[in-house]
């Protein structure tokens, strides 16, 4: 064994982080040393002698040779520099500087102050006074150098702006006669700031018209112009979509006898899965099951290098708003070429699963296969076939089809209870429009055996995938979700102790130790609480060429697989699968490196993270429009957060999330207590805290912004003999502003979650979406995700947010 001083001169002439495995490889350790060396690692990062990010470590304070990093300055001679954009400044000080190679003329992205980047980066000589040179690999964000804003026209000519941001609310800018560039009242527009005042509104151009907003059809409008959501897609592109002709069957397994059904949402037009299910016939295999399922085969129609598959690569992923959806690839491609449409010749990627009577996958094949869907059915409507309601679809199918599907899931059910997945009870809502794109109303759909059959089917897929990549040393992108950090497990157990729950006190925790605490508060009032601050407590799911697990699904390796026509993350994954079956031309290529993989992932993760927050802000406008009439309204809600400015409410009937700012909150002066996840009164003792039931006024709606204010009707518990006498029981006044008293400014307001069970139009994401939400396709449970940074944040200070595991 080396030495602690070996391992860490070792570590300090990497480049970058580096993993047990490459350091037993330069010291020659075998297997029976490698736990030796897993406790001595741990003891150096108690000694805070390395740090430790995800499975790699390196010396605090240095940089990977990849990094995520934001322009902020230029040197003397004009050259950009950039700082990371995580680093831990408390425990290793100032962020070291990044000096920018300039790439050659006509080669690379160029890159400008403000933008954020891709760089790779080594050290360079201290006497220069920059600790890193890097190159710039990929250009992630550009700054942004106009605003959004709905253009209000004055009578006597000119108008105002109104900002879509909720952060801008009340800071309106001034449009000057002449500068309205034809804009109408209603319009969104993209502005340029052309004069800053002092005193009184800035003055602004209107740039560009984007869309009219007379009609809330074209809510999600802003949304996808804010976001800089590609819509549209360039001619090249559509032009390679309408010459794409049917898939010849050459080269494929003919499974158009077998009786395939795909099962989404009643209003679905992508069906991208299909499954099938019957007894295994082996007598050595008694009991269990052979499950198939076959995934459009997208790969045969988007080749590498192809215009269809840089636009796929660039917008990441779908984009699901309540009135229109924003697809990853043309119509002609996703609704008719790869939708597997019943009765029609498909081409398909399929894994046939051998499933053990206990639950378990004994093995699995893949097959390139032409296949015809026997039905298309909705989720309710295969329920109801099966509790004894079929229609004329389904009653041919029940005995043959059905039934084997549904008892191949009770028996993989059993293997998904003993892994003990994280297994969050958070209400997933449905937001349903009106024909003229107005909310009609929101409800939460029930959860069917339908969508968990559809759901462990998917994850079995998926893993299969991860495993034949790996199983044949083909880079792929895998599906990862690392544990909570110890910061928030910290803070976790604070908050716990108050409710007398305790949780273990080992820094590795299991999703098992989490679903036991959540199994003691069923039925509960605490229960909410309980699941939103354990949801805040997860890392964030992400795309990575490395693996190190999935936490949420508490599965070694995964990967997505099975929804290519939505996400490019499934598309590379194919490519690699139609590589290990002989593909040439549609198969990943084999220059492919994990470097390149990791550019690739970090672009669609980021191109995720927007899908999320247009989708989530896109919801929270609708609903403002829908509230908008009801001023003066109470509604019963349910605290969802706490911080110094104020709570968060969830409103029970639609689930609009608004926010109560702290100064309106009655006679005392609330201060907020971390460990409760409270504001507890000075005088009275007084405690709002997350969970709790509560019954508020709406004040004021900003529909523009989708911002919600209310004022506090309840009163809270009691806790302590507060600081001083005070009399409960008191007038809570209103006051003005979206934040602190007298201003128009918007305080913090959470927004509702977006997306949903195989996502498509009205589809509210449920507030667990961070632990991979039950999306068909995506079925991650209730595993957790969310918070781009991976520095350490206590989950307590931030409002619920919709997230995708």
């Amino acid at each position: 064994m080396p030495s602690k001083e070996e391992v860490i001169a070792f570590i300090a002439t990497q480049s970058g982080a580096v993993d047990k495995r490459d350091i037993a490889r330069a010291f020659g350790l075998g297997a029976a040393q490698k736990m030796e060396l897993k406790a001595l690692l741990r003891d150096l990062k108690d000694e805070g002698v390395v740090d430790q990010r995800r499975r790699k470590v390196h010396v605090p304070g240095t940089l990977p040779n990849v990094v995520l990093a934001d322009i902020t300055s230029r040197d003397a001679d004009g050259e950009l520099i950039a700082t990371p954009v995580e680093w831990d400044q408390d425990a290793h000080g100032e962020a070291p500087r990044i000096l920018l190679k300039p790439a050659e003329r006509g080669r690379g992205p160029a890159p400008g102050l403000s933008d954020r980047v891709l760089v790779r980066v080594e050290p360079d000589d201290p006497e220069e006074g920059v600790g890193y040179s890097g190159q710039v690999i990929k250009l992630l964000e550009k700054a942004r150098k106009h605003s959004l804003g709905v253009f209000r026209a004055m009578p006597e000519g000119g108008g105002r702006i109104i900002p879509i941001d909720k952060k801008n609310l009340g800071r309106e800018m001034l449009v000057p006669p002449g500068a309205e560039n034809d804009a109408k009242d209603g319009d969104l527009v993209s502005v340029e700031l052309t004069h800053q005042r002092v005193f009184g509104l800035p003055t602004v151009r209107v740039k560009d018209r984007l869309g009219s907003l007379a009609s809330e059809k074209a809510i999600s409008l802003v949304a996808i112009h804010a976001h800089g959501i590609p819509n549209v897609f360039p001619r090249a592109v559509m032009a390679e979509a309408e010459a794409a002709r049917p898939v010849s069957a050459k080269g494929r397994e003919d499974w158009r006898d077998l009786p395939l059904l795909t099962i989404d949402p009643a209003d679905a037009k992508d069906h991208d899965d299909a499954v099938h299910a019957l007894p295994d016939p082996d007598p050595d295999n008694a009991g269990g099951f052979i499950v198939t399922v076959a995934i459009a085969d997208v790969a045969s129609y988007i080749l590498p290098g192809t215009a269809l598959d840089r636009e796929a690569l660039l917008r990441g992923n779908s984009v699901y708003f309540p009135d229109r959806v924003v697809p990853m690839l043309p119509e002609r491609i996703s609704n008719d070429l790869c939708s597997l449409r019943p009765l029609e010749d498909r081409p398909a990627l399929a894994v046939r699963m051998v499933i053990g009577k206990d639950g378990r996958k004994k093995h699995h094949t893949f097959h390139r296969i032409l296949m015809r869907s026997a039905a298309k059915l909705a989720y309710a409507q295969a329920q109801a076939a099966m509790d004894g309601q079929p229609d004329d679809t389904t009653s041919v199918l029940l005995e043959g089809v059905l039934r084997p599907l549904y008892a191949a899931y009770a028996c993989v059910k059993q293997a998904r209870d003993n892994r003990q997945p994280l297994d969050l009870d958070l209400p997933e809502r449905k937001i349903v429009l009106k024909a003229d794109g107005t909310v009609d109303k929101v409800i939460v759909p029930p959860r069917l055996d339908a969508h968990r059959l559809i759901e462990e089917f998917m994850i079995l897929a998926n893993v299969a995938a991860a495993e034949t990549l790996e199983q044949k040393k083909i880079p792929l992108i895998f599906r990862v979700h690392d544990g909570p950090t110890l910061a928030k497990l910290s803070s976790l157990r604070e908050f716990l102790a108050t409710l007398d729950i305790t949780l273990t006190k080992s820094d590795q925790v299991r999703p098992s130790d989490f679903n036991r605490i959540l199994a003691q508060v069923v039925g509960t009032d605490s229960a909410p609480m309980v699941n939103q601050v354990i949801l805040r407590s997860q890392s964030q799911a992400e795309y990575s060429p490395e693996n190190y697990g999935h936490f949420g699904l508490n599965l070694r390796r995964y990967a997505h697989f099975t929804s290519p026509i939505r996400r490019y993350a499934d598309l590379i994954v194919h490519r690699g699968l139609v590589r290990t079956l002989g593909g040439e031309e549609d198969a990943l290529p084999a220059n492919t490196t994990v470097e390149m993989l990791a550019e690739v992932a970090a672009d669609i993760s980021a191109t995720e993270r927007r899908a999320m927050a247009a989708e989530r802000e896109t919801v929270d406008r609708l609903i403002a429009h829908h509230l908008a009439d009801q001023i003066g309204a109470t509604f019963t809600a349910r605290v969802t957060g706490a911080t110094k400015a104020g709570l968060f409410v969830c409103l029970d009937e639609t689930g609009a999330d608004g926010f109560v700012p702290a100064a309106t909150i009655g006679q005392d002066y609330y201060r907020f207590d971390e460990t409760r996840q409270a504001l507890v009164g000075d005088r009275s003792g007084e405690m709002h805290r997350i969970g709790d039931r509560v019954e508020v006024k709406l004040v004021e709606a900003a529909p523009v912004a989708g911002a919600l204010r209310f004022e506090l009707l309840s009163e809270g518990s009691y806790v302590g003999k507060g600081r001083g006498k005070f009399t409960p029981g008191r007038a809570r006044p209103g006051k003005p502003g979206f934040g602190r008293p007298g201003k128009a400014a918007p305080g913090r307001a959470p927004s509702t979650k977006a997306g949903a069970t195989k996502r498509g139009p009205g589809r509210a994401a449920p507030p667990h979406a961070a632990a991979e939400p039950t999306t068909h396709g995506d079925p991650e449970g209730s595993g957790p995700v969310s918070t781009r940074s991976r520095k350490a944040r206590p989950p307590k200070s931030r409002p619920p947010k919709g997230r995708k595991r």
